[in-house]
């Protein structure tokens, strides 16, 4: 037995149909059948209520004396009569009413005169008073007097027009069924084609064509609103790769140069062609590759924690204190600068201090590495609708305004001249987005070229 869950969307739904259909047409037939044997039931009995009146009027008319033989003639299939003696005894049953004269007696016996009775297989009768009426003709050749009638319509005789009718009907729904199933694979067909597409457009994407999307129309139909879901998950997997590719490359091209660097010292030592003298500047030179390297690593570990979303340390912190104890380092790195802050005594707030540390720092960091001398460099603090804003300033070169989107990029850099005069690694903008993040901000960058930058961090109060 196939199970239900394993089969195709196609398959379940021409099973639907069927079922449907089954259900639709045999509910249609039955009540058809139960109308038009209820039909055939009420003319059964309207008949027999127009032979009563007939009846009742003829007793009406004065003493009468019947002949049996013309009377069941008269008659005929499906009526029928039967008639009782002064005494209640059965005397004659003619027409329908033959070889049910038990039957029909014990109904007489209960019911009132008009009364409609139901006998056996739809059989109707009812039951008529006939005063003073003789019958004569009977198959004794006596003549008896008759106290009451019983006439009775056989429906039943009726039923094989009835059967007749619901075999018609049960072929016709069976042809039916055939022809609806017929339409339902073609409609199924039509129906299902957006489907066969986007599943060859996926077998395509997972073939290797990248570039390959689901097919979307502008019908706005339930399979485009799919189609348009999917695509949008195949172009975020595809930027993630893309994004992949590039860190891949991009840190590799990071490590390659200090890597070549020791191992070109390495190489030049063991091949004896170092003095004595130049040792310690080889070595000076190797362990500042070494730091560099380091330095890379630390920061790609760094991003790959807040990557996976592992929670920093949520403590009290004082952002005012934070930010002087920043600025006085600067101010003993780069004597010559314009640093300076301006914030309230106190300014509570919550998360990782030595992170936040690390994102004022690498901000100062970037204003006065990537900016002439001279250049004024300040820090601003303030609390806002339960937000805490530090404003990172400087009245430098700025930055281009088609280079502000990739400023958090990861080995981004604006100018290739920047790449390693300052140390730097390219990251230090994407540590500070991805630190801010995790405790819950936003950092926006505002710049003009000539005029300065202005890098905005929102972090949550306390």
């Amino acid at each position: 037995m196939i199970r239900w869950f394993r089969l195709g969307i196609r398959a379940r739904l021409l099973l639907g149909f069927l079922l449907l259909f089954a259900l639709a047409l045999g509910a249609s037939g039955s009540i058809t059948a139960y109308l038009v044997n209820d039909y055939v039931f009420d003319r059964s009995v309207d008949k027999l209520r127009q032979d009563e009146q007939r009846v009742r009027v003829l007793v009406a008319s004065g003493p009468q004396t019947i002949n049996a033989n013309q009377f069941e003639t008269l008659l005929g299939p499906p009526l029928g009569m039967m008639g009782f003696a002064p005494g209640g005894e059965p005397v004659f049953a003619i027409g329908s009413a033959k070889g049910r004269e038990s039957e029909l007696a014990g109904l007489a016996a209960g019911a009132a005169p008009g009364e409609i009775m139901v006998a056996h297989n739809d059989v109707a009768a009812v039951r008529i008073l006939t005063p003073q009426m003789q019958i004569n003709g009977l198959d004794d050749g006596i003549q008896a007097d008759i106290a009451e009638l019983v006439l009775v319509n056989d429906a039943d005789i009726d039923q094989d027009t009835v059967n007749d009718f619901i075999r018609v009907l049960v072929a016709i729904a069976l042809v039916a069924m055939v022809v609806l199933m017929a339409l339902a694979l073609v409609v199924l067909r039509v129906g299902l084609r957006p489907l066969t597409r986007m599943a060859q457009a996926a077998d395509a994407i997972a073939s290797g064509s990248r570039d390959e999307r689901l097919p979307v129309s502008d019908r706005n139909q339930e399979t485009d609103v799919l189609a348009r879901a999917v695509n949008r998950a195949f172009d975020a997997q595809a930027a993630a790769e893309d994004r992949a590719r590039t860190f891949a490359a991009d840190a590799s091209h990071e490590l390659r140069t200090p890597i070549a660097t020791v191992s070109g010292w390495l190489e030049l030592y063991r091949q004896g062609g170092l003095r004595e003298e130049d040792l310690e500047q080889a070595i000076a030179r190797i362990e500042d590759e070494v730091g560099r390297i380091r330095l890379l690593v630390e920061e790609l570990g760094l991003l790959a924690r807040l990557d996976t979303g592992r929670p920093l340390e949520s403590a009290p912190v004082d952002l005012a204190r934070l930010t002087e104890s920043v600025v006085e380092d600067a101010q003993v790195i780069h004597p010559g600068l314009d640093i300076a802050f301006e914030a309230p005594d106190q300014l509570p707030a919550r998360g990782d201090a030595a992170r936040l540390q690390q994102v004022l720092r690498n901000l100062v960091g970037n204003a006065v590495q990537h900016n002439p001398d001279g250049t004024r460099v300040r820090l601003t603090l303030k609390q806002e609708a339960g937000q805490v804003r530090v404003d990172v300033s400087d009245n430098g070169t700025g930055i281009p305004a088609a280079d502000l989107p990739r400023l958090f990029d990861r080995f981004w850099r604006a100018e290739a001249s920047r790449s390693r005069d300052y140390g730097g690694s390219g990251l230090g903008l994407a540590i500070v987005q991805a630190i801010v993040k995790a405790h819950g901000g936003r950092v926006t960058v505002e710049s003009e070229v000539g005029r300065g930058t202005t890098v905005s961090l929102c972090l949550p109060a306390a």
